[in-house]
């Protein structure tokens, strides 16, 4: 008996161990790029958007400073959760699913700036917090005499859990909240005010340098990645994501398009 507890502990500790260094593996190296591709390509929309939220300022709190939102008319404010132009996507992110090493982290740290009861940017990208980071994301408020409250969740399918939930008083004030984002598992981050809960952004969480957000036209492009094939995912908050396979070869532009369908 205490020999078969012996060998199932072994066991046991070879798998955790096989389980940690597959981790450890996994985590992605920074380097130079040598004759690296590129993909770039277009986000389309298929079907129309879904109309804007038309929200009513007067019912919330400080209704007549929110009410100066440039998009505000008569108290009125549309909220546009999904933009398009001509079925180009825009707000959608690109990005490589698994790659374990390649270019430099370009990520400097993600600032959302609370401003005339609005946050920017809208829909962005955001690092786990790893091991040696002192800077990752931030939140300043930039409204006088407006208190704004971010909270921050991790969101998994229809599941939301809190990760801060800090108060700004005053115009200038700003929350770090770098520490807060260790707890981050999940692919999806969302930020609201829960003074003005029609205040909302949302992010992607990656994992490697290799992303874009598209613009107005849905396009995007990423480059200096090394030669192979990879899952490349296309993702929006409020349209879904999907995952297609592209090879690229060094030193060239391989095209690829995604389509998002309506909700």
């Amino acid at each position: 008996m205490r020999k078969i507890t012996v060998l199932c502990l072994a066991a046991s500790l070879a798998l955790f161990m096989g389980t940690t260094g597959a981790l450890a593996a996994s985590k992605y190296k920074e380097g130079s790029v040598s004759n690296g591709g590129s993909i770039s390509g277009v986000v389309n929309l298929k079907g129309d958007a879904p109309a804007p939220i038309m929200e009513d300022l007067s019912k919330g709190k400080n209704s007549e400073f929110c009410a100066t939102h440039p998009e505000a008319k008569d108290g009125i404010r549309p909220r546009v959760k999904v933009k398009a132009n001509g079925g180009k996507l825009e707000g959608a992110v690109v990005f490589i699913e698994e790659i374990k090493e390649g270019k430099a982290w370009g990520y400097k740290g993600q600032n959302f700036d609370f401003e005339k009861c609005d946050i920017f940017p809208k829909i962005t990208v955001v690092r786990k917090t790893e091991k040696g980071m002192d800077k990752n994301v931030s939140i300043t408020n930039k409204d006088d005499n407006i208190l704004h409250n971010p909270h921050g969740y991790a969101v998994k399918g229809a599941n939301r859990k809190t990760l801060f939930n800090k108060p700004l008083p005053s115009k200038g004030d700003v929350a770090e909240v770098t520490k807060n984002l260790k707890r981050l598992k999940d692919d999806h981050f969302f930020l609201q005010c829960d003074q003005h809960n029609f205040m909302e952004a949302d992010a992607r969480v990656v994992w490697n340098p290799y992303y874009a957000v598209t613009g107005a036209d849905g396009s995007f492009k990423l480059t200096d990645i090394p030669a192979g094939k990879y899952k490349v995912t296309a993702w929006h908050p409020y349209v879904g994501e999907v995952t297609q396979e592209v090879t690229v070869s060094g030193g060239a532009d391989a095209a690829q398009n995604f389509e998002l369908a309506a909700k």
